[in-house]
């Protein structure tokens, strides 16, 4: 969770839309969802790690949090802050930066987690993964490890896509940068910094964007030629709680200029990941800062760069209340409805025309949405939509 424009560049922005009371005189409302429905549920527990891997933990302490007592023996399994969905049947997870902070994270390892979520059997089977390096020192300013191995007080990767040649993109938030890998973790070119937008991180200073708000969500297009890159913060001298969505040409390495805006139902609040849909459209995942009883606004929206109602934001229209499901079925033994509570929720992809993946960014050992007292497993749901989304059959089809 933790991240000008070209002259006479139209920009297209996204309608508020708190609730369906709301509505503010002229802006396109919208009326509540058809209620999302839960069909899967599988959880990987909060206390995994990485088998054979390297201490980790040492600067939170030695206090326990949430009753898991710091340092680690090995490399948590935790913090999936993006998901790319394969062929058969197993996802990609990225962990972001680690514990929290820059400050605290020197001694965790930047990964790709290969999972397997067993639906029927509820747990999630961790199968490998790939380790994030730098070997050809693309990345200008000093690194923690002097082999190159990327940390979290190097980057604070929060978001993936991977391309047709099989290599992923990744967006980070203490430049805010785009950066490329290839299949084995290796960082193919320096890191693309975008234009004019610094966070406090950023070696070249004058920042203009808060910590830990970067690049949160990036996605590829349908047609596999640009990204769409959009930040979890407001840059200074923008419109208070709106976020800018930068396009991103693949084949040139470099942002375009292409800017549009999206509109958080209020600044207090944030995203959390976002998939495209078509050419146009892209759900994205907005939420509060709350945990269990106290989370109010875990929501996924429809955005539409189109702005049909010609407001100057991408138009929004609410998809699912992910506080509100649906679970008549009591699926995996959880309530009806079911409630996904958590502080961090930041993956999401489409596996079918009405169904999605949601994934919680666990936070480890810090979050306890689910149980007070005790650390967030990382949960894995489908929903079923109330409506189909017409999404492109590249989408669709995309592994």
């Amino acid at each position: 969770m933790r991240r000008t424009l070209a002259v006479g560049l139209t920009l297209l922005t996204v309608t508020a839309l708190a609730t369906p009371t709301t509505a503010a005189p002229g802006t396109a409302r919208h009326q509540a969802p058809k209620q999302a429905t839960l069909t899967n549920f599988a959880s990987l527990p909060a206390q995994t790690y990485v088998p054979g891997s390297e201490p980790s933990g040492a600067a939170l302490g030695t206090a326990p949090i949430n009753g898991v007592t710091p340092p680690f023996a090995d490399q948590p399994v935790q913090g999936f802050s993006g998901v790319l969905r394969n062929s058969d049947g197993t996802y990609d997870v990225i962990s972001d930066n680690g514990f929290g902070t820059k400050a605290n994270s020197a001694d965790f390892l930047l990964r790709i987690h290969r999972v397997a979520p067993d639906f029927r059997g509820g747990g999630v089977d961790v199968l490998g993964g790939i380790t994030l390096t730098d070997p050809d020192n693309k990345v200008p300013f000093p690194l923690v490890r002097t082999d190159r191995v990327l940390t979290g007080q190097d980057l604070d990767i929060e978001s993936i896509t991977r391309t047709q040649d099989g290599t992923y993109w990744i967006g980070d938030e203490f430049g805010p940068y785009l950066l490329h890998f290839d299949r084995a973790g290796r960082l193919l070119s320096a890191p693309v910094a975008l234009p004019g937008v610094r966070a406090p991180e950023n070696p070249a200073g004058n920042p203009n964007l808060g910590s830990s708000k970067g690049f949160e969500a990036i996605t590829l297009s349908p047609d596999g030629k640009t990204i769409n890159a959009l930040l979890e913060g407001t840059v200074t001298g923008d419109a208070p709680g709106t976020l800018r969505l930068n396009e991103f040409d693949v084949a040139r390495n470099e942002f375009t200029g292409t800017t549009w805006v999206y509109q958080l139902e209020n600044p207090g609040l944030a995203i959390g990941d976002a998939i495209a849909v078509d050419r146009n459209r892209l759900l994205v995942i907005e939420r509060d800062g709350g945990q269990g009883d106290a989370a109010q606004i875990k929501r996924i929206y429809l955005a539409d760069k189109r702005d049909r109602d010609r407001d100057g934001k991408l138009d929004k229209t609410l998809v699912a209340d992910l506080l509100n499901i649906a679970n008549p079925k009591r699926v995996g033994g959880q309530a009806d409805p079911f409630r996904f509570p958590f502080t961090t929720i930041e993956d999401v992809t489409i596996l079918d025309d009405r169904t999605l993946l949601v994934i919680n960014d666990n936070n480890f050992p810090s979050s306890s949405g689910r149980t007070p007292g005790k650390p967030d497993d990382n949960e894995f749901i489908t929903i079923k939509l109330g409506d189909t989304l017409h999404a492109d059959p590249r989408v669709l089809r995309r592994r």
